[in-house]
């Protein structure tokens, strides 16, 4: 049985994941800043301490792993864009890659494949919304998401050179029953309203949760992947088709679409809007050409999926 060693495993993703490798005979570890008062919830899932701003790793976990998925990181728009929480969206990526790289490098270990999470804020905003997509080539954008996630990726990299495959996989929005983006969009549609951003114009990428974790694990059990693979749906689509997709998968006809302006937003979450507010199309065709086929391709069937559960 192989063993697949998961940082950030607590998280919305890291939990979905962790479901999806034991049903497929993995045993996971979960590298945790404090143990579960049951050590051992499911069968073949184990927990493993680590603090990464002491950095301090359970050496033990890093030795019995086969694989390792790293997608630890403090959420990018759960908090207000100060200063202080900017250092730690960054830090929270990098200094856990690097304990990550230290262990393997100076202790002995069997790893033979590292996945790391990554975002397609490496890309900053479309020029013309959904004219030319964004492809994996493409150079790092210089605004702080672009910044930060070249630095992430820059950061787990040295792995390459101990001869462990490596794969990043830059994930777009993830669509999620279990929260993230999707559970803000259903706010306002459960009170009857349809809250197009803006005017509803920009690109979103976005991927299913099922896909997304498919994806890792396609990146564990595919020997011919290694580099960078954009984690998005065939699909874009604007914030306004998004919407008002939703709004008629949960509500049928009776919902009011109402523009949010950008003003409101600003005034809401400060920085943050330039993010909810920018146009990111994304091209999924690399992992598509690698044989990785798409269980929700399109939002429609995507969100007609999420809202009969």
């Amino acid at each position: 049985m192989q063993i697949v060693l998961i940082t950030g495993g607590t998280g919305m993703i890291g939990k979905e994941l962790t479901n999806q490798l034991l049903q497929k005979g993995y045993q996971v570890i979960v590298l945790t800043r404090q143990l579960p008062e049951n050590n051992s919830i499911l069968p073949n899932i184990s927990y493993a301490l680590w603090d990464v701003k002491n950095k301090t790793i359970d050496i033990g976990a890093v030795q019995k792993a086969d694989h390792i998925i790293h997608l630890a990181g403090a959420g990018v728009v759960d908090k207000k864009w100060t200063e202080a929480y900017k250092k730690e969206i960054q830090d929270s990526r990098t200094e856990s890659s690097k304990l990550i790289v230290t262990a393997l490098k100076n202790n002995t270990n069997k790893v033979k494949t590292v996945v790391s999470a990554s975002a397609i804020g490496w890309y900053g905003a479309d020029i013309t919304p959904g004219a030319n997509p964004f492809v994996e080539t493409d150079d790092a954008s210089d605004d702080f998401l672009g910044k930060t996630c070249k630095l992430w990726e820059q950061s787990i990299t040295p792995v390459e050179a101990m001869q462990i495959r490596l794969v990043k996989l830059r994930t777009g929005i993830v669509l999620s029953n279990s929260g993230g983006a999707l559970a803000e969009f259903k706010k306002p549609v459960k009170l009857g309203i349809a809250g197009i951003l803006g005017d509803g114009k920009q690109m979103v990428s976005w991927i299913h949760i099922d896909d997304l974790c498919r994806m890792y694990i396609a990146a564990i059990e595919n020997e011919n992947l290694s580099g960078v693979y954009n984690a998005v749906a065939p699909m874009p689509v604007s914030n306004k088709k998004l919407t008002i997709e939703l709004a008629k998968q949960m509500n049928g006809q009776f919902f009011i679409p109402v523009h949010v302006p950008v003003f409101v937003l600003k005034i809401m979450m400060g920085t943050r809007s330039i993010e909810i507010l920018k146009s990111n199309t994304v091209s999924c065709a690399k992992i598509q050409q690698t044989g990785f086929a798409f269980l929700y391709p399109e939002i429609e069937i995507a969100l007609k999926q999420l809202c009969s559960k």
